[in-house]
């Protein structure tokens, strides 16, 4: 994709401003992209005010059509896709793969919720005073979207916010990461083919000043946000009225009680913790084990990793660990290891690698106030801690700034059922990785891991606005 525009009002403009992407793993050209400057975001905003009146007068089957559309589009080319994450990313080929079977389920999902969205009846003759009224909800468009995508997820995390931006009738403006911008210009390139209506959907690779100037445009009348809690609620300080839905960072804890399968426990926490390099902000990073089975579960999880996670080229078929996206990325980690094992820490297996390459690292005898524990690592990085009892493991769990998911594997419904009341997350997985979502199911966290619900059905809700209409059926 060399070459390519920006993706504006169905046009395709140049700038004199280019980013060269290059691969994470072997720093090979990929592609070039032009950058959107201040003239090509004030022409988007118009095209996507201008579209959203085009929108909203969408019929529920219209709006379906459109998704059927781009999911056919994107199943015609669903490998390609999948090799240009690969490329310009760095997640490993499995993993990719994977990614684009989902994004093409959470866009077949907008696709059927368009044409199911809707209201309620609701009595409103529940007084003496108010015979024979009732009454009408139906959910608006709230207008222009502005969507900012990050680089691990390129297609299947922006499919989240361009499918129910479209299903509940908004345009949206998708500003991609920087290091993966060519994934969604494909998807503006199918988008174009499907005749969708100009402005609705567009495509702006951007310095990230002006995509913060396109927050605080009061135009553009709602964010959705997925990236570091760092950024994502800096911007929702400077977004104003806008309706703001924010998918952040996470510090996953997995908790494995004293009954659990502890070789399947083992299985899912070395996937959890350490497929696409950990890149993934419900990866496993530590792991909290009762303490009488906590040695025969070390013993499992490390042959695991032994076993299971293979490192090194992303276009492999058996790579779990490829490389991190930057070098920034990799130098930070490693300060991160360097400081717990200063500190005390137990270097299980792994350590520090070579440039973008760390290999799968589990540390022992970590202390709370070590970064590795307190902070999202969002690298190949897992702790190991024993818990006296489960009390124990559930407060060491919520023992976090972030919230966003937990797994819990146990056989006891008491334990599981403490848990679902007593975790501070956005969701509790029972016998399962934190990494496991379903692309319909709610998903979003609490405390700094963010705020609002994704799940196409409830991302559609955030995106619309409900409006009452009473009715006085008689006098």
């Amino acid at each position: 994709m060399k070459g390519r525009g920006c993706f504006i009002n169905n046009t395709w403009r140049e700038t004199d401003r280019r980013l060269t992407v290059r691969s994470p793993w072997d720093g090979a050209v990929v592609g070039e992209v032009a950058l959107a400057g201040g003239e090509e975001w004030e022409a988007a905003i118009q095209a996507a005010q201008a579209a959203a009146g085009v929108l909203k007068r969408f019929s529920s089957y219209e709006r379906r059509r459109l998704l059927e559309a781009l999911v056919a589009g994107v199943r015609e080319r669903q490998e390609e896709f999948a090799r240009t994450i690969v490329a310009e990313g760095g997640k490993p080929i499995t993993y990719a793969r994977a990614e684009m079977a989902r994004g093409v389920t959470t866009l077949t999902l907008a696709a059927e919720e368009a044409g199911r969205f809707g209201g309620e009846l609701l009595p409103l003759d529940t007084l003496p005073a108010t015979p024979g009224r009732v009454g009408l909800t139906r959910r608006f468009p709230l207008g222009p979207v502005l969507g900012i995508t990050p680089f691990n997820f390129p297609f299947n995390l922006m499919a989240h916010k361009v499918g129910p931006a479209l299903a509940a009738g908004n345009p949206i403006i998708i500003k991609p990461a920087s290091a993966t911008p060519l994934t969604a210009l494909k998807l503006a390139e199918i988008y174009e083919e499907a005749g969708g209506p100009p402005g609705g959907f567009q495509v702006l690779p951007s310095p990230a000043a002006l995509a913060e100037r396109a927050v605080a445009d009061e135009r553009l009348r709602a964010l959705t946000f997925t990236g570091s809690s760092e950024v994502g609620w800096h911007l929702k300080g400077v977004a104003g009225k806008k309706r703001v839905l924010l998918e952040l960072g996470g510090n996953a804890a997995l908790i494995v009680d004293q009954d659990a399968d502890l070789a399947a426990a083992a299985h899912r926490a070395a996937i959890g913790a350490f497929a696409h390099a950990g890149q993934v902000c419900i990866a496993v990073q530590r792991i909290l084990v009762l303490a009488p089975v906590y040695d025969r579960f070390r013993a499992l999880f490390l042959e695991a990793v032994d076993r299971e996670i293979k490192t090194g080229d992303p276009s492999r078929e058996d790579t779990v660990v490829g490389p991190l996206i930057h070098d920034d990325a990799a130098a930070r980690i490693r300060a991160w290891l360097e400081e717990a094992l200063a500190g005390g820490a137990t270097l299980l297996t792994g350590g520090m690698g070579e440039g973008r390459l760390i290999p799968p690292t589990v540390l022992e005898n970590v202390r709370r106030e070590m970064k590795v524990w307190r902070e999202e690592v969002f690298g190949p990085v897992a702790t190991l801690t024993p818990c006296r009892d489960f009390a124990q493991a559930l407060a060491l769990a919520n023992d976090s700034d972030y919230g966003l998911q937990a797994g819990v594997f146990t056989n006891n419904l008491a334990h599981a059922w403490q848990a679902f009341e007593e975790l501070e997350v956005g969701g509790v997985i029972l016998n399962d990785a934190p990494v496991f979502r379903v692309d319909h199911m709610p998903y979003g966290g609490v405390k700094a891991s963010g705020l609002g619900r994704e799940g196409v059905r409830l991302a559609m809700e955030e995106l619309s606005e409900l409006r009452l209409l009473a009715l006085k059926i008689r006098r």
